[in-house]
C-alpha cells in the first residue's frame, strides 16, 4: 500500500512545484504554470515580449478589477492573489495573419495573463488563447505561426525555451 501512495499519489501532490508545467484542461486555452513568485513571472512576462522589440500597449488589472466591483455584484470572495493580461502587437505577425485573411483582425492586439489564483501563493500561470484553424490553409499556417509566437514568449517567461 505505501508503494502505491509514493507512486501515484506523490506526483500529483508535487505537481503545483514543477516550474514551467504545461497544462492541457481546454483545448482552446494554453496554460503553463511556474512555482514562482507572482511578481517574478509578471516582469518575466514583460521581458519576453520586450526582447521582441515590442511594447505592451495595455495592461489590464483583472484582479484590481474583480476586487473593485465584487461588492456590487453580491460576490466579493478574491479570486486571485493577483491577476494582468497584457495585450501587445507584432506589425510583422499582424501582417502576416490579415494578409491570409483579414477576417483575422480580430486575434489583434495579442493577449497574454498571467495570474495567481487565490489560495496558491508561489505558483503563477501564464495563459493565453490558442488561434483556431479551419479550412483555409493560409489563414491556418498564419494562426499556427501567431500560435507560436506565442507560446515562445510564454515559455520564455516560465523558463522553457
Amino acid at each position: 500500500m505505501p508503494h502505491i501512495l509514493v507512486r501515484y499519489c506523490l506526483p500529483l501532490l508535487l505537481l503545483p512545484l514543477w516550474s514551467g508545467q504545461a497544462f492541457a484542461a481546454d483545448p482552446d486555452v494554453v496554460r503553463y504554470a511556474k512555482a514562482a513568485p507572482y511578481e517574478d513571472v509578471r516582469e518575466d512576462i514583460e521581458f519576453a515580449i520586450q526582447n521582441r522589440a515590442l511594447l505592451v500597449a495595455l495592461t489590464s488589472h483583472i484582479h484590481a478589477m474583480l476586487q473593485r466591483t465584487g461588492k456590487d455584484l453580491g460576490d466579493d470572495t478574491p479570486l486571485f492573489e493577483n491577476a494582468q493580461a497584457y495585450s501587445f502587437c507584432s506589425a510583422k505577425v499582424s501582417r502576416a495573419i490579415m494578409a491570409a485573411d483579414p477576417h483575422n483582425i480580430a486575434f489583434c492586439p495579442f493577449t497574454i495573463v498571467v495570474y495567481s489564483p487565490r489560495g496558491e501563493v508561489g505558483t503563477t500561470y501564464v495563459t493565453y488563447r490558442r488561434p483556431p484553424v479551419g479550412s483555409n490553409p493560409r489563414a491556418d499556417a498564419a494562426l499556427r505561426e501567431l500560435e507560436a509566437f506565442l507560446d515562445g514568449i510564454a515559455r520564455e517567461a516560465v523558463g522553457l525555451r
